[in-house]
């Protein structure tokens, strides 16, 4: 199965993953009537328990109008409880918009929120107007639910321009971050142990030569094998196989075509020993 989101309905659903074979139907997900989420990302912690960490618009905003991010949590898939906002734009000191897309991780006891936020404006009649800029951020809680706290008070780094982060912590223990960035799609850069920072330098991935336009990557291990998967062209959800969690990596093809006229955004987790 696979949890997503489209942009523009604002609908989380659930999605049924067999094999090879996908059976689309919609669960939509009972998380708050009129809430307005986006950009789920599912996660499975010791408790037993599947998270999902979403972005949140705010009513009545002529744009998306983000502010703070939002976590909810199941035991059945079915009923859904709100644990409200986990981390708010008044919580950092380098960022005042753009709580978009985020992602979470559990290592050393503790649980990290990684997430893009940004300053500036974005034009959209006249983009050379803009001044919208945005990099990643990372918040750290003892809790799945937060509050969490933004331990660096700073961006991860300024540049390049990146959103969209997604986090993999392999067997070792070394976390591996991927992102969304201007210029520098298919890169990844290792995590510190402690979690507050990032280790050496982006790693452009050899991608086999096909490096469509892409957003909101995810990454995860079964077996031996490590997939990246992606909305190529922002749309159609497509995937990579690779034994090593930087490449190179092998394409694949599509495990779901479009289905709205808008951007897709999704995660795959392992729950109770099924795929979602």
């Amino acid at each position: 199965m696979k949890i997503m989101c489209n942009k523009h309905v604002r609908q989380l659903s659930i999605f049924t993953l067999l094999s090879v074979a996908l059976s689309v139907q919609a669960n939509p997900l009972p998380l708050g009537e009129g809430l307005r989420t986006a950009d789920p990302f599912a996660r499975v912690w010791p408790d037993g328990k599947m998270y999902i960490y979403t972005s949140h618009d705010l009513e009545c905003q002529k744009d998306f109008h983000m502010q703070d991010w939002m976590a909810f949590s199941s035991t059945d898939l079915k009923s859904w409880t709100n644990h409200g906002a986990i981390l708010s734009l008044e919580d950092l000191s380098w960022a005042d918009n753009y709580a978009w897309a985020p992602d979470a991780a559990y290592k050393n006891g503790k649980y990290y929120l990684v997430f893009p936020a940004g300053t500036g404006f974005k034009d959209r009649v006249n983009p050379e107007n803009s001044t919208k800029w945005m990099s990643i951020g990372i918040a750290e809680s003892n809790s799945p639910t937060g509050p969490f706290k933004d331990m660096i008070g700073k961006p991860l780094w300024t540049t390049p321009y990146a959103n969209d982060p997604s986090i993999f912590i392999d067997d070792d223990s070394q976390a591996y971050l991927y992102f969304h960035g201007k210029g520098q799609d298919y890169n990844v850069i290792k995590m510190r142990d402690d979690m507050r920072g990032v280790e050496g330098d982006f790693i452009k991935m050899d991608m086999g030569g096909y490096e469509p336009k892409m957003e909101g990557p995810w990454i995860f291990k079964r077996g031996k094998y490590y997939y990246y998967t992606m909305p190529e062209n922002n749309r159609v959800l497509t995937y990579y196989m690779a034994t090593s969690p930087t490449g190179p990596w092998e394409y694949k093809g599509a495990f779901m075509e479009q289905e709205h006229q808008s951007n897709n955004h999704h995660s795959i987790v392992e729950y109770q020993g099924q795929w979602f």
